[in-house]
């Protein structure tokens, strides 16, 4: 694409990082995924942080770790990455997916009551798209019902939920590091927690069951392979030394679309600002209005790629993907998440796209939008 829709910025220090771990002899497990945990941890304000190797992986250790299993429910927003249904899969429970909030797109606090049942163990919440969800709420129905909170923070590096950095408010949280995330590790993730037995057992399954002991032919359970190397380790230092830069830049970028598009009355634009909450600039997703339909939506995507400008359809809805089908929960419809994924589009977004590209992709846009 000619503009892309996501792009990782890498400076010369990044560079000189990764080839700093290469001439050495701790290219995993060495000093470097300890520096990093301890930055993340800090940054976030958890007592601790553990590295894993992507958020996926992140969110399957917390399931785990939780001691979630078969027979068990998780409350799930529909409107999200696959991942947060599959990570529940992983283990035998059921994600129970709950409709979403038609401004924030975060699971509606109002609808979670409903969805609880004797079989419910926790609920994941997602920040989506860097916004953070109604915490407040979310975890007084928590607290009520003897419930665990996930926080699916992995868009979400940097957001504040009434002055605290999201990941760490709940009983544990996740980031991710892909390449079209606010910082970058390559491919990559973190768990944070302030409960130290939850921390010790993540640190033990990331790393095929291990004990502490040192010995590495000792398993105490059984466990996964989701060690990161310290190559990933010493790129994400670096990005989260400059991550106030970025995500300034972002909010930037976020800015110069609303104002160009703020006006045209058939989009829905994100909002700036939201009381008690500050927003890390995933990505800059519109809607549509009610006049589109899903496949005017996807005529607009094509047509834009066949101008070398790349557009996004976050999020297919979960419970219509063919592996949930039917759902496991015998769900029914989920209106508004429904509605709002099929009139939703992510435009081009990166820490180095240029203003001109930015009025480019607005007016090709509107062009679009209003042919003629």
């Amino acid at each position: 694409m000619r503009i892309p829709l996501s792009a990782p910025e890498i400076t010369e220090q990044d560079i000189e990082a990764v080839t700093g771990v290469l001439r050495t002899s701790n290219l995993s497990l060495g000093p470097k995924v300890g520096e990093f945990e301890r930055a993340i941890s800090d940054y976030v304000g958890a007592s601790d942080a553990i590295a894993v190797h992507s958020g996926t992986s992140g969110l399957h250790l917390c399931i785990r770790a939780l001691g979630i299993s078969e027979g068990d429910e998780v409350l799930v927003p529909s409107f999200a990455f696959v991942a947060v249904a599959n990570a529940v899969r992983y283990e035998k429970a059921t994600p129970v997916f709950v409709d979403i909030d038609p401004q924030t797109l975060n699971l509606d606090p109002s609808l979670l009551e409903k969805a609880i049942t004797p079989r419910t163990r926790a609920i994941l919440v997602v920040h989506t798209f860097g916004c953070p969800a109604e915490l407040t709420s979310i975890l007084q129905i928590a607290r009520r019902h003897g419930l665990f909170v996930i926080e699916d923070a992995c868009e979400a590096i940097g957001a504040e939920y009434e002055g605290q950095r999201v990941g760490a408010l709940g009983d544990v949280g996740v980031f991710a590091f892909y390449p079209n995330k606010q910082i970058t590790t390559g491919e990559g993730g973190a768990v944070v927690t302030n409960n130290s037995e939850i921390a010790l057992k993540v640190r033990k399954l990331r790393n095929q069951g291990r004990d502490d002991s040192g010995e590495w032919f000792q398993h105490t359970e059984l466990g996964y392979n989701y060690r990161i190397s310290d190559i990933n380790c010493a790129l994400g230092i670096e990005q989260l030394k400059r991550i106030d830069a970025i995500l300034d830049r972002r909010e930037s970028i976020a800015r110069q679309y609303s104002v160009i598009l703020r006006c045209v009355s058939d989009l829905i634009i994100p909002a700036m600002v939201l009381p008690r909450r500050k927003i890390s600039w995933f990505v800059y997703a519109v809607r549509l209005s009610r006049r589109f339909d899903k496949e005017h939506r996807d005529w607009i995507v094509n047509e834009m790629k066949s101008r070398g400008i790349a557009l996004g359809r976050y999020f297919a809805p979960i419970h219509l993907q063919p592996i949930y089908q039917p759902s496991d929960s015998g769900q029914t419809a989920l209106p508004v998440t429904e509605f709002q994924a099929s009139r939703s589009l992510a435009l081009p977004f990166f820490n180095r796209i240029r203003e001109e590209e930015i009025k480019e992709v607005c007016q090709t846009l509107v062009e679009l939008i209003r042919p003629g």
